[in-house]
């Protein structure tokens, strides 16, 4: 199957997922993985194979790289699979040095505190 228009390449009997990964200074990368791959499993496989091309952005260690993806921050756990991306074409994520997941919107609790408030 390889045909230079298609957006996805079959690797090991495995259709991949092309992510092109965009850090904070504006620089991108193309990846492929599959849709079994983790958010976990990517930062780390990209942190080992760090490009060329991203030397000066280098991190002391893989375990603070977050994936971002529609604005929200990808648990390690998250496989690129759950997250129904579509094979085909490319998935944009931008790639962040964060130490700590920020706590979920809890927006309920402010809704309440907005609708008891009396005038």
């Amino acid at each position: 199957m390889e045909n230079s228009s298609c957006m996805y390449k079959l690797t090991y009997g495995t259709l991949m997922i092309n992510l092109r990964l965009i850090l904070v200074s504006g620089k991108t990368k193309e990846f492929l993985f599959t849709p079994n791959d983790s958010a976990a499993d990517i930062t780390e496989w990209v942190y080992n194979s760090w490009p060329p091309e991203w030397t000066e952005e280098l991190l002391p260690s893989s375990n603070i790289l977050r994936l971002i993806y529609q604005g929200r921050f990808l648990h390690g756990n998250v496989t690129l699979g759950a997250l129904q991306l579509p094979l085909g074409k490319t998935t944009v994520m931008h790639l962040v040095a964060r130490e700590n997941l920020p706590e979920p919107n809890n927006q309920g609790t402010l809704f309440n505190a907005i609708t008891t408030y009396k005038f």
